[in-house]
């Protein structure tokens, strides 16, 4: 697991807000009924894919709060604008 908590939080929104605007496919009226079934099979996998991240956020939550992974710190290192990287 490479994630971090950040990196999980983002995805998860990411797919929060696919998964609302699925949703409102599935309410359109004006939709074909084909339209309408594919957008619930979406609808189903997006929840899974959604479960799915969050179920990997708590584990990585209890394995930092226990100890036994620690976050790491990846610092920036930017080189434009700076004098000293001119060539």
């Amino acid at each position: 697991m490479a994630e971090t908590i950040g990196n999980l939080t983002d995805k998860i929104i990411i797919f929060e807000l696919k998964r609302y605007h699925m949703k409102e496919e599935t309410l359109r009226k004006d939709a074909d009924r084909q339209h309408i079934k594919e957008c619930r099979q979406r609808l189903a996998i997006l929840d899974m894919q959604i479960n799915d991240l969050v179920k990997e956020m708590n584990e990585l939550i209890k394995k930092n709060l226990a100890g036994k992974k620690l976050p790491r710190l990846y610092r920036q290192f930017k080189m434009y604008n700076d004098p000293k990287y001119k060539k």
